[in-house]
C-alpha cells in the first residue's frame, strides 16, 4: 500500500448558506495520529464523514489508496438489532474469536466481555456507544475515524482507549473535545476553522502554543504592515519615527507568550474572598447512609466542604457521583445520619440534561430571563450578549429560538444560564459534554476567577486537572476518599483493585483499593486543603512536561552518536550567532528607515533589503528550531 493512506484535494462543502470547508487540500501517511479540533458547527464532522466517504464532498474529490481498510465511528451509533456478541464479532465461534487477543482485549477494556448476552436494543445510550466502538476496534483497518469516542467513557475508559491506540499501527484521525487525550494519541492536530483546515504539529499542547506563536507572528506581519504606513505619514508629515521590535527567534519570543503569564488562579485570594461570601461552612455530611433503589451508595460517610474548595470527583459508573451531588444539593435525602448547608450557600447544579431550557424563547432572552449582568471580576462586567459571544455564539445566532439551537449550543446556553445566577457554590455534572475546546478554554478562564466552591463530576482529565485543586473518589466501595495523586492514583487504585478500565460499572474488587478507614473526613471544612500539594493532576499541571501525556511518551527520535551530537551543537551555537547578527541588522534597518522618512527611493531601497532579510532570518529561525528539536 501506498504510504499515503487518503488525500483531499480541492474538498469543499456547504451547510445551508454556511461554507465549512473551503478548497482544503490535506494528506495522511500510514501512521500518522492526527487530532481534529474546532468549534462546535465549524465543520469536524463534516471533515471526517467527507475522509470516510460517507458523504461526498461538494466539490474537488478525495482518493484512498488501493486497498484500504476504513473504519469510522460517527456520534450516531447505528447498531444491528442482537446482542452484543452478535454486534461486536458477528456468528464467529467464541473459541475462535476468544483466540484473538485483540479482540479480548477490546471486549474486556470496554466492559463488555461479561454482557455478550445481552441485547444492544434494551441498552443506555452510553453502553450502546461502548458497544459501536468495540465492534470497530475489533477489526484490522487501515484508517481509523473516531468521532467524539471518548463520550460517555469515564476516566479508566478513556486511559484504556488512549493506550489501545497507541498499539495500533493504522492511520488514526479523531475528533475530540478532550485534550488529555489529544495529548496523550496524536502527534498532529488540524484546526478546522473558517472553511479551513489549519495543521499543527504534535498533541494539543503544543498545538496551543503552535497557535499562540501564529498569532504573534501574525500580529508582528501586521505590525511591519502598520509601520511601513507609518513611514509613508512620517514622510508626508515629517514626524516622529515610528517604532517596532522582535524578539531573537521563535523560540524565545514563545517562551515570551507565557514568561509573564500569572498563575491561572491565585487559590489563597478566591479562597479568602469566598469565605467573605459564603462563611465558615458550606456543606458538612456528616455519618450519611445513602440507599438509592436496592443499592447502598454511601455507607458511615463523613465528607466537609469549605468555602472557597475545588473539587474533582471521580470513580467508576453508578459509583453515586451524580447521586452525591443531589445529595448535596438537597434533592436526596440520606438514609442515615445528616447534611448541613451553611445559611448563606447559594448553589447551582449542571445536570447532565438540557430539558429545562425555555425552548420557545430566543438564545440571548433565555439569558437576560437570569440576569442581564455578570460581574466576571471585582470591578469587570459584563452584559448578556458578551457572555454569549465568550461562550460561542455570536451576535447572529443570540437571537435564534432555543429550540433551533444544536445540542452544543444549548449545553453553552445551560451552563451561562446557571453562572449568571450568581451561585457562590457550583455542582457541576460532566460539564463538558458536547462542549468544543475554545468554550472549555473560555469557561475555564471564567472559572479562574470565580469565587466560590466548586465540584465537578468528569471524565475530561485535563479539565479536572485545569480547574480543581484537590481530587476525591468514589471506589464503588462505599466509601469516599481524598486523592492527593489526583487521577493518577485513582487509575492506579483501581488497577491495584483488579478494576476493569472502561467496565462502566462499580467493581466488587474495588473496595480492596480503598488503603483507609471507613470514614472519610475533610480537616476544618476545608477539603481541598489536605490536598494542596498535589493538586488535581499531582504536582504537574496539565500543560507541564510531566503531566502532558505526549511528553511522558517513549522519545521515538533516534539518538545521535556523541560525535554527531557535538556537530549540531556546534552548528545550533553557529545559527544563534547568525540571528544576533540578523537581529542587530534588522534593527539597523528600521532605524535606517526611521531616518529616511523624507527620502522616498530610499525608503524603497530600505525595505527592499528588510524584506530579504526577515526572509533569511525566518529560515535561520527553522533551521535552529529543527536542529534543536534533535538534541533536546
Amino acid at each position: 500500500m501506498s504510504p499515503v493512506v487518503v488525500s483531499l484535494e480541492s474538498v469543499s462543502a456547504a451547510h445551508g448558506t454556511r461554507t465549512l470547508l473551503d478548497g482544503v487540500g490535506l494528506g495522511l501517511d500510514i501512521g500518522e495520529r492526527v487530532g481534529v479540533v474546532g468549534r462546535n458547527g465549524a465543520g469536524k464532522s463534516t471533515l471526517l464523514n467527507i475522509i470516510s466517504g460517507t458523504h461526498p464532498p461538494d466539490s474537488g474529490r478525495v482518493v484512498h489508496a488501493g486497498g484500504t481498510r476504513v473504519g469510522a465511528l460517527s456520534q450516531a451509533d447505528s447498531l444491528p438489532g442482537g446482542t452484543v456478541r452478535s454486534a461486536v464479532v458477528g456468528d464467529v465461534p467464541d473459541h475462535v474469536w476468544a483466540a484473538d487477543p485483540r479482540q479480548r482485549a477490546v471486549l474486556t477494556g470496554l466492559g463488555l466481555i461479561d454482557r455478550l448476552d445481552e441485547e444492544t436494543g434494551l441498552m443506555s445510550g452510553g453502553e450502546r456507544r461502548r458497544v459501536a466502538l468495540a465492534r470497530l476496534l475489533v477489526q484490522e483497518l487501515d484508517l481509523l475515524i473516531l468521532d467524539e469516542p471518548t463520550n460517555h467513557l469515564d476516566v479508566e475508559g478513556v486511559a484504556w482507549l488512549a493506550r489501545h491506540l497507541a498499539t495500533r499501527r493504522c492511520a488514526l484521525i479523531v475528533a475530540t473535545h478532550d485534550r488529555w487525550f489529544l495529548d496523550e494519541v496524536c502527534d498532529q492536530v488540524w484546526e478546522v476553522v473558517d472553511g479551513r483546515v489549519d495543521a499543527y504539529e504534535g498533541g494539543y499542547s503544543a498545538y496551543v502554543l503552535a497557535r499562540a506563536e501564529r498569532s504573534r507572528r501574525a500580529d508582528a506581519t501586521e505590525a511591519r504592515r502598520q509601520n511601513l504606513l507609518r513611514k509613508e505619514l512620517a514622510w508626508l508629515r515629517r514626524g516622529p519615527p515610528a517604532r517596532t521590535s522582535k524578539p531573537r527567534f521563535r523560540i524565545d519570543a514563545a517562551n515570551a507568550l507565557i514568561a509573564d503569564e500569572p498563575p491561572a488562579r491565585d487559590s489563597l485570594e478566591l479562597r479568602t474572598f469566598a469565605a467573605s461570601r459564603l462563611g465558615k461552612d458550606v456543606y458538612d455530611v456528616e455519618d450519611v447512609d445513602l440507599t438509592v433503589g436496592d443499592r447502598t451508595l454511601l455507607r458511615d460517610v463523613t465528607w466537609r466542604l469549605g468555602p472557597g474548595d475545588r473539587i474533582g470527583l471521580v470513580g467508576v459508573n453508578g459509583a453515586g457521583k451524580t447521586s452525591l451531588l443531589r445529595l448535596l444539593i438537597g434533592t436526596l435525602e440520606p438514609g442515615a445520619g445528616r447534611v448541613r448547608r451553611g445559611a448563606s450557600v447559594r448553589p447551582a447544579i449542571l445536570s447532565q440534561e438540557v430539558t429545562e431550557l425555555p425552548g420557545d424563547l430566543r438564545a440571548l432572552e433565555a439569558v437576560e430571563q437570569v440576569a442581564r449582568i455578570l460581574a466576571v471580576e471585582r470591578g469587570r462586567e459584563r452584559t448578556a450578549g458578551q457572555m454569549l459571544e465568550q461562550f460561542g455564539l455570536p451576535s447572529s445566532r443570540q437571537w435564534t429560538r432555543v429550540r433551533d439551537l444544536s445540542g452544543g449550543e444549548r449545553r453553552r446556553l445551560q451552563l451561562l444560564r446557571l453562572l449568571m445566577g450568581r451561585p457562590n457554590v457550583l455542582l457541576l455534572d460532566e460539564p463538558t459534554n458536547d462542549l468544543d475546546t475554545d468554550t472549555l478554554t473560555a469557561l475555564e478562564d471564567l472559572l479562574d476567577s470565580w469565587p466560590g466552591t466548586l465540584v465537578v463530576v468528569s471524565h475530561d482529565r485535563y479539565f479536572l486537572e485545569r480547574t480543581c485543586d484537590v481530587v476525591w473518589a468514589l471506589l464503588g466501595d462505599e466509601r469516599i476518599r481524598m486523592l492527593p495523586g489526583g487521577v493518577e492514583e485513582y487509575l492506579a487504585r483501581r488497577a491495584a483493585a483488579g478494576g476493569s478500565p472502561g467496565s462502566g460499572t462499580a467493581g466488587s474488587g474495588a473496595s480492596t483499593a480503598s488503603g483507609g478507614s471507613g470514614r472519610s473526613a475533610g480537616s476544618g471544612g476545608s477539603s481541598g486543603s489536605g490536598g494542596s500539594g498535589g493538586g488535581a493532576g499531582g504536582p504537574a499541571g496539565p500543560g507541564s512536561a510531566a503531566g502532558s501525556g505526549q511528553a511522558s511518551g517513549t522519545d521515538a527520535r533516534p539518538a545521535l552518536s556523541s560525535g554527531e551530537l557535538r556537530a549540531a551543537r556546534k552548528e545550533l551555537a553557529r545559527l544563534e550567532r547568525t540571528l544576533e547578527k540578523l537581529g542587530r541588522r534588522e534593527s539597523e534597518l528600521h532605524k535606517a528607515l526611521a531616518e529616511a522618512a523624507t527620502d522616498h527611493e530610499r525608503i524603497l531601497t530600505l525595505d527592499a533589503e528588510l524584506r530579504a532579510l526577515t526572509s533569511e532570518k525566518d529560515q535561520t529561525e527553522d533551521q535552529w528550531l529543527t536542529l534543536a528539536s534533535k538534541i533536546e
